[in-house]
């Protein structure tokens, strides 16, 4: 019976394991490469498991929207962010990881939000 209850709790323990780790995979971005949008922040997404930030730039004489995946609240809070620190209508400059497909998004490396400095944002 022992030996039972030790290999359910096994079994429990590694699915458990398996979807957080598949969760936090970012297998559809290009993690070796970074793009560099300027723009304006449209709106901020302050929520559970990560933040969005979509922002429009300007490409080809056009504005475009595009959807930036950032860290969580609680991550991003600890490295010092608020969420007033990511205002619509900010002029924002982000460094991203594009998506693989080449669609408009990216994984949030680094922000830089008006005239602050660069600053971590995963």
């Amino acid at each position: 019976m022992k030996v039972k209850s030790l290999i359910v709790a096994l079994i429990a323990a590694v699915s458990l394991t398996w979807t957080a780790w598949a969760h936090h995979a970012h297998s559809n971005y290009d993690t070796n490469s970074f793009k560099s949008l300027d723009g304006t922040v449209k709106q901020l997404r302050w929520m559970n498991p990560h933040t969005w930030i979509y922002m429009e730039v300007m490409q080809d004489g056009k504005p475009t929207i595009w959807t930036l995946e950032g860290g969580s609240p609680n991550a991003l809070t600890r490295e010092g962010w608020k969420k007033e620190d990511v205002p619509a209508g900010a002029p924002i400059k982000v460094r991203c990881h594009p998506l693989k497909d080449g669609a408009n998004g990216c994984l949030l490396g680094f922000v830089t939000v008006g005239n602050y400095t660069d600053k971590e944002f995963d």
